[in-house]
């Protein structure tokens, strides 16, 4: 599933709440087809970004995923409505999985949602990107993006003076790209969602049964051996 094409008004009005001009976003990104990558070095995909990593599980689960998304992405959107409620039930909470969600914002409307999400703090960030892909449809494909994502993280607490404060924060927006264009570099990411398990790289739409059966093959391999 490709993007969709981002129209005059709408770059027009993001713009200009922005005060930023055009965002730069690397030509050559989309939703991606489904299908494994090889694997990358995992002390490379753990080091530290321009934002630090909100980790959801904990800290000694044998499984790691990482998964970078766009907030404006479709497979994203169904991943976090469907799939990812049973990974959390199933997996994170009881102490398998620990799961980490990095910005890979696809185009600008993307990268303002997860500056706002951002700018809740840590605590609250996941569950505005939970909210935000729950009513995609609201905000993220209209001819009035900002007006959407308002209305939607109305019941975040953010009014809109702060929707306009933060969506003018030169550093945050810089961050979230520098998030992604480090992904687009170093792990040769061009499509979202992209996962990677235990450094494993998955692209693509992921089923329940997909996870289940990878997740259970990484926790044997990574169990140590029984003397």
């Amino acid at each position: 599933m490709t993007t969709a094409a981002f129209t005059p008004s709408r770059r027009v009005l993001l713009s200009a709440a922005l005060s930023l001009g055009l965002l730069a976003i690397p030509a050559g990104l989309l939703a991606a087809e489904q299908g494994e990558g090889g694997k990358v070095d995992v002390t490379e995909l753990m080091a530290p970004n321009a934002l630090p990593d909100i980790v959801e599980g904990k800290a000694s689960a044998p499984v790691t995923i990482v998964e970078y998304a766009s907030m404006t992405c479709g497979h994203c959107a169904a991943f976090h409505r469907e799939i990812y409620p049973v990974i959390k039930k199933d997996y994170i909470e009881t102490g398998k999985v620990k799961f980490i969600l990095r910005e890979f914002p696809l185009d600008e409307v993307a990268t303002a949602a997860f500056m706002l999400a951002r700018s809740l703090g840590p605590d609250k960030r996941d569950a505005a990107v939970d909210l935000l892909f729950a009513q995609q449809k609201n905000w993220a494909f209209t001819d009035s993006p900002l007006d959407g994502l308002a209305s939607v993280l109305k019941q975040t607490g953010i009014g809109q003076s702060r929707l306009e404060e933060v969506l003018k924060d030169t550093k945050l927006q810089q961050d979230v790209n520098a998030v992604r264009d480090r992904a687009a570099e170093k792990f040769e990411i061009r499509a979202t969602p992209t996962f990677f398990i235990n450094g494993v790289k998955f692209t693509g739409e992921m089923k329940t049964a997909d996870l289940d059966k990878i997740i259970a093959e990484t926790a044997k391999a990574s169990a140590p051996e029984k003397k």
